[in-house]
């Protein structure tokens, strides 16, 4: 069982940037997937960014060219970076991985930005 801690969640202002970091307890190598999902409002998460064991990464339309997602692996790492933020990226942002029969989430990080 790995336990997932993020942080970097805060304020900001439309236009700035965050780094959100999630650290692992255990080691990622062979988790196939990791990822950044975000909750706005109600129980459902959107996924916004996910990164695979092999470096392959996909992004939500709404934040491509904005955020980027790396994992380091040798430091049971994982980053968001969220360059030009807007309000509507306002949420929970949630650290996730995931690979075949098993999931692991984090407690989420709350980002705010104003405008």
């Amino acid at each position: 069982q790995v336990q997932l801690v993020e942080s970097g969640g805060g304020l900001a202002q439309a236009g700035e940037s965050l780094r959100l970091s999630c650290a692992a307890s255990g080691s990622i190598l062979n988790v196939n997937v990791m990822a950044w999902y975000r909750q706005i409002s109600g129980p459902r998460r959107q996924m916004v960014a996910g990164i695979s064991n092999s470096g392959t990464t996909n992004y939500a339309d709404s934040v491509k060219g904005r955020f980027t997602v790396s994992r380091d692996n040798a430091k049971n790492m994982v980053y968001l970076q969220m360059n030009d933020l807007k309000p509507e990226d306002t949420g929970v942002y949630y650290c996730n991985g995931r690979g075949l029969g098993y999931e692991y989430w984090g407690q989420g990080t709350q980002v705010t930005v104003s405008s």
